[in-house]
């Protein structure tokens, strides 16, 4: 019986302080692990929820927008070869061309972008909308480059149409270069360019060096 009763004692002080402090480093070690846990599910989950080619084409969106043109062709070549036909990586590719001076490359990318969303859109597709203004926005100012102008403002124009949000901007010519939003760089080029082409030819001055410095390309 003495035994059994000394058994049931409480412990010493001091095994009750090393007891607490256990408990309470089990604790933090089990809110650290607990932590660690949630926040690898949610990186995996979120890598795993991504589509083919996204992953490499958001790295080219990052080597691009720090002028690593080469490194940034690659990633959006290797998002291709996962994903052929990514609208992002497509649209990559053409910006890359445009900003290193290969403008046949670039035409013929925005061109097959175009073209692609024009028969895969579908009515429910924002996104896609944005990418296909933003593929005529930029195809304009490609032509614009290179001093074609008419073709260079049926092309802003057609950006401003479909998506007016993408190209910053708030449907008859007049109504789409005059509305009352806010005014974008397309539209402003675009009704630049649609005043000068009204003019007799001697009189038209259709390229401003620093002016035309400051367009930017679009990405959706």
């Amino acid at each position: 019986m003495f035994c059994f009763l000394v058994f049931l004692q409480p412990p010493p002080f001091y095994k009750r302080v090393m007891n607490a402090r256990v408990l309470r480093r089990f604790i933090i070690l089990m809110c650290i692990a607990t932590f660690v846990a949630f926040t690898g599910w949610f990186i995996i989950g979120g890598i795993r929820d991504q589509e083919p080619g996204d992953f490499h084409t958001r790295a080219g969106d990052i080597l691009l927008s720090d002028q690593k043109f080469d490194k940034a062709l690659a990633r959006f070549d290797e998002a291709l070869r996962e994903m052929p036909n990514h609208r992002g990586a497509l649209m990559g590719r053409a910006i890359v061309f445009m900003q290193t001076g290969n403008y046949i490359e670039a035409a013929g990318e925005l061109t097959y972008l175009i073209e692609f969303l024009k028969k895969t859109l579908k009515p429910d597709d924002p996104t896609g909308r944005g990418v296909l203004a933003a593929a005529y926005a930029n195809r304009g100012i490609l032509k614009d480059r290179q001093g074609k102008y008419k073709a260079a403002l049926t092309d802003y124009i057609e950006a401003l149409k479909i998506d007016e949000e993408v190209v910053e901007g708030p449907g008859v010519i007049d109504k789409i270069l005059y509305s009352s939003g806010r005014t974008s760089t397309v539209r402003k080029r675009a009704q630049y360019i649609y005043k000068q082409l009204q003019k007799p030819a001697h009189k038209r001055v259709l390229k401003i060096p620093e002016l035309d410095a400051q367009q930017r390309m679009h990405k959706p």
